[in-house]
């Protein structure tokens, strides 16, 4: 399975963007799907995720902010983020499980600037 994230860019505080990963198998045959992200010196951390036939959770530091969904038909999971703070800056990874297996999307940047 391939994951081709996309969407990041540069935007001011208090903007939007929504990152679009697609993946070259099935979104609706995954065990999970998420995105994460890592800012430099720090961590990769989980921003939003899904597991199948669960409810989608979100880091703490996003919630009522960022929101994840997908669309089955294009085999695409989005992140819409709203409301974008300079913390938010980080390079952003796709995540999708497959029966156990755990694959990656490139990343894209999002920088949070004014």
């Amino acid at each position: 399975v391939q994951l081709q994230a996309s969407g990041g860019g540069l935007v001011q505080p208090g903007g939007s963007l929504r990152l679009s990963c697609a993946a070259s198998g099935s979104i609706v045959t995954s065990n999970a799907l998420g995105w994460y992200r890592q800012a430099p010196g720090k961590q990769r951390e989980l921003v939003a995720g899904m597991v199948s036939g669960g409810l989608p959770n979100y880091a703490d530091s996003v919630k009522g902010r960022f929101t994840i969904s997908g669309d089955n038909a294009k085999d695409t999971v989005y992140l819409q983020m709203n409301s974008l703070k300079p913390e938010d800056t980080a390079v952003y990874y796709c995540y999708a499980n497959y029966l156990g297996m755990d694959y990656w999307g490139k990343g894209t940047q999002v920088t949070v600037s004014s």
